[in-house]
């Protein structure tokens, strides 16, 4: 066992955390990076917000990511990988642009997927993130 914290990975907490239901973590701190489970469009009792409503499903799951990596001392203006999870692929260019109004200009790496279905009926979009704690984003 070590007490480095650069070799621990710290379980990120929230309060109330709507991820206990299903016995998942929020995500984790690994030194100096965060991992975090993918965020969708539930409020703290996970409970779908927005449902059939694109828009408004990227608004609550960004305002989701930025609690955990607030949570876990970073922020959306530290994200460096994204990965996308969509039912329709005909969302991602609205997607992109409702992304920009997080994410400003920044080009963290990303990936997209069109998948079947999410966790619960009714969720369109999931989004999951790596992000730095300290230090910055070299362009």
């Amino acid at each position: 066992m070590t007490d480095n914290p650069a070799h621990n990975a710290t379980r990120i907490h929230l309060d109330p955390d709507p991820f206990e239901h299903f016995g998942i973590a929020q995500g984790y701190r690994i030194g100096n990076l965060v991992i975090t489970s993918g965020q969708a469009s539930i409020d703290e009792h996970a409970n779908v917000v927005g449902a059939g409503n694109f828009d408004a499903q990227v608004r609550q799951t960004f305002e989701n990511l930025k609690r955990v990596l607030e949570a876990a001392n970073s922020s959306l203006a530290k994200i460096i990988k994204l990965n996308i999870y969509v039912t329709d692929m005909r969302y991602y260019p609205r997607l992109v642009e409702l992304r920009t109004n997080y994410l400003g200009s920044a080009r963290p790496a990303d990936t997209a997927v069109e998948v079947s279905a999410l966790a619960l009926p009714g969720l369109m979009v999931e989004i999951e993130a790596t992000a730095l704690v300290e230090g910055r984003i070299i362009s």
